[in-house]
């Protein structure tokens, strides 16, 4: 490593999960810092061990904006700078036919898809401005390219965090800051295995492999890619 670099600080969202604690260890094993975000301290306590110099906790409920704006600070006590954030807070959910959807089931889907993202980007985009650029990356679907039945939420929402993704790029790339997104298709967990154990999870997305997608996308290698979605199919 070059001796003149300054170390980026990393913020990411939704890191206890298996592609966040994926993602960590990439960005770990470039020797960047983090400020780790998740529910509970005591989940990411269970995930990563204890915080040391390179790894700092931030549990916090990203739906309320107070709560993301003080990790943030954090984030710039800790480190300086939040050089580059990784949206991964979200979920999947199926359900019943669009017209069948309720309300609660629609505010659900988009709370932690959207609502999580735009609150994140609120709190740390001010302060890549200030400090001279940034790297945004955020965490689309494939299923976001074309409606499913029984789906129709969650693919709305991914949708949405498409054009976000595209919204911003194009306001931000001459702030230095590149926003772009990944669309996975089914990535290989635990939790999928037990949901599809019929499935042939050989040809799913393995959490390891859509983690160094997201990393060269916080690289420099990546300075020339503004408001891209990078499909991520696995062998499927």
């Amino acid at each position: 490593m070059n001796s003149n670099r300054r170390t980026p600080a990393v913020l990411v969202t939704g890191a206890t999960g298996n592609l966040g604690r994926a993602v960590v260890r990439a960005f770990e094993e470039r020797g960047d810092n983090l400020l780790l975000v998740g529910s509970r301290r005591e989940s990411l306590a269970s995930a990563f061990g204890s915080e040391n110099a390179q790894r700092a906790f931030a549990p916090a409920d990203l739906l309320e904006q107070a709560r993301v704006d003080a990790v943030v600070r954090l984030g710039i006590e800790r480190f300086g700078r939040i050089d580059i954030l990784c949206n991964l807070a979200g979920g999947f959910r199926m359900g019943p036919p669009v017209h069948e959807t309720r309300d609660a089931d629609w505010d659900f889907v988009f709370d932690i898809n959207v609502r999580t993202l735009l609150n994140t980007v609120r709190a740390v985009v001010p302060h890549m401005i200030a400090s001279g650029g940034g790297k945004i990356i955020n965490i689309g679907a494939h299923a976001a390219l074309k409606g499913v039945a029984q789906m129709g939420p969650y693919c709305a929402s991914k949708s949405a965090v498409i054009r976000i993704t595209e919204a911003m790029a194009a306001e931000l790339r001459e702030k230095n800051i590149n926003v772009n997104c990944v669309l996975p298709t089914v990535i290989d967990t635990p939790e999928n295995r037990v949901a599809m154990p019929n499935a042939d999870p050989a040809r799913w997305v393995a959490p390891d492999d859509l983690a160094k997608v997201i990393v060269f996308l916080a690289s420099e290698g990546a300075r020339a890619i503004h408001g891209a979605a990078i499909p991520v199919t696995g062998l499927s």
